[in-house]
């Protein structure tokens, strides 16, 4: 038996991974030192409870922020995506800007820090994702030419009316 397999508590053990493509090159190495329990941490709730939690945060996020026609969509049943969809505007660019500035900062302080952001340079349509909420923070004249709040308020079919 190798020495790392004899149980002792006082060595570590390094695994290196790595995943490669059909023409051998190196896509991604994974290191795990000694023993690790959990690859990912847990927060303090799961779940719905999580999910209702972060809601909360985010809508008094953008309520402080002054963010204009606050729509929350539950999606929680019509994709694996997440719970919530949150789609809100700001009335410019730098508008947009500062309610998703603040809203990350309040989703760090309330333990959500995994959030990730896209399209806050612009300022035009930015979308956070925290994991089990979405949110969309669009200037007025975006958020009409997209109009996805309509594309997901679509009303929920009942399994027994599917072909």
């Amino acid at each position: 038996m190798p020495p790392s397999c004899n149980g002792s508590k006082k060595e570590s053990v390094r695994f290196v991974l790595v995943l490669s493509n059909m023409k051998g090159q190196p896509l991604t190495t994974v290191h795990a030192k000694g023993r690790a329990s959990v690859a990912i941490p847990k927060g303090h709730d799961s779940g719905a409870d999580a999910a209702r939690r972060a809601l909360e945060t985010v809508i008094a996020s953008l309520d402080d922020s002054k963010a204009e026609d606050i729509v929350t969509l539950n999606i929680a049943g019509k994709s694996a995506l997440a719970d919530y969809m949150v789609v809100v505007s700001g009335r410019s660019s730098r508008h947009v800007s500062a309610i998703c500035e603040h809203l990350i900062s309040d989703l760090k302080d309330d333990g959500f820090r995994n959030s990730r952001v896209e399209g806050l340079e612009t300022g035009d349509w930015v979308l956070i994702d925290t994991g089990d909420i979405i949110v969309h923070v669009f200037r007025p004249e975006i958020r009409v030419f997209y109009n996805i709040e309509k594309m997901w308020a679509t009303p929920d079919i009942e399994e027994e009316t599917l072909h």
